[in-house]
C-alpha cells in the first residue's frame, strides 16, 4: 500500500485540559475525497483543527507525504500545502472580493502564481469575478462560500479541508457546492470534508469516516455505508 497523503496515529487532542479526541486513527490518500461525519460534538472541527496544529495535541502522530507535522506551526503545515475553510468562512467582509482572495495569497509560492490563481477561481467561480470589486459583508450565502472556497485555493492547496461548507445555504446551491467539490478532487486536489448533509458527502467521498463522542465508531466507503443501517437510523437517511 503506497504511503498515505495524510495520516493520524492515535491522536488525542482538545483544548487545554478539555480532551475532545480520543485514540483517532484516520488517513487520507492522495486524489481522495474522504467525508468526516458525525453528531454535533462529535470532535469532527477539533480533528481538522488538530491536522493544522491549533488544539492541544496530547498524544499520537500526524504525518502529511510520509513526514512528521505533528509539531510543526500552522503556518508551516500550511506552507506544506494544507489548507482550511473553516465553518462560518472567516470572511474578511469590509474588504471586497478581490481583497480577500489576495489574502489568501499570503505564502511565497502563492504571491508568484498570482495571476494563475486568479484564473483558475474565477473559471471555477464566474461569479466571483463578476462581484471581485463587491464588498464581501454585501455577497449572498451561496456566494461568501464560494469566496471562502476560493480564497483557500489561492495558497495553491495540495490538501484541502472543509469544515461544513453547506452550512446554512439553499439545497441548490449546496449541490453546486459538492460539485465543485468533485471538480476540485478530479482536478488533483485532495479533499477533507466535514458536513452535516450525511447523504450529499457520502455519495461524493471515496471513503468516509464516521466520529462519535470524539472516537472513529464506523468507516468504509462511501457509498457504501449510505447502506450501513446503523447509519441510515442515526441519521434518518432515505
Amino acid at each position: 500500500m503506497s504511503t498515505p497523503m495524510l495520516q493520524l496515529r492515535s491522536v488525542e487532542a482538545g483544548y487545554g485540559e478539555f480532551r475532545v479526541l480520543h485514540g483517532i486513527n484516520l488517513r487520507v490518500d492522495k486524489g481522495e475525497i474522504v467525508a468526516l461525519v458525525g453528531p454535533n460534538g462529535a470532535g469532527k472541527t477539533t480533528t481538522l483543527r488538530t491536522i493544522l496544529h491549533m488544539t492541544t495535541l496530547y498524544r499520537g502522530e500526524i504525518t502529511f507525504e510520509g513526514k512528521d507535522i505533528t509539531k510543526v506551526p500552522t503556518h508551516k503545515i500550511v506552507e506544506k500545502g494544507i489548507t482550511m475553510v473553516p465553518e462560518g468562512r472567516g470572511l474578511f467582509n469590509p474588504l471586497t472580493v478581490y481583497e480577500n482572495l489576495l489574502a489568501g495569497a499570503y505564502t511565497k509560492k502563492a504571491m508568484e502564481k498570482l495571476e494563475d490563481s486568479l484564473e483558475f477561481v474565477y473559471s471555477l467561480f464566474p461569479r466571483l469575478k463578476e462581484r471581485r470589486s463587491q464588498v464581501a459583508g454585501t455577497l449572498s450565502g451561496g456566494e461568501a462560500q464560494m469566496l471562502a472556497i476560493a480564497r483557500a485555493l489561492m495558497s495553491r492547496p495540495k490538501f484541502l479541508m472543509l469544515d461544513e461548507p453547506s452550512l446554512g445555504l439553499a439545497p441548490k446551491i449546496v449541490l453546486e457546492i459538492f460539485d465543485t467539490v468533485v471538480k476540485l478532487r478530479d482536478l488533483g486536489t485532495t479533499i477533507l470534508i466535514v458536513e452535516q448533509h450525511v447523504k450529499n458527502s457520502l455519495e461524493i467521498a471515496d471513503r468516509a469516516y464516521v466520529m462519535e463522542m470524539g472516537q472513529i465508531v464506523l468507516e468504509g466507503e462511501g457509498r457504501a455505508l449510505l447502506s450501513d443501517e446503523r447509519l441510515r437510523k442515526a441519521y434518518l437517511i432515505i
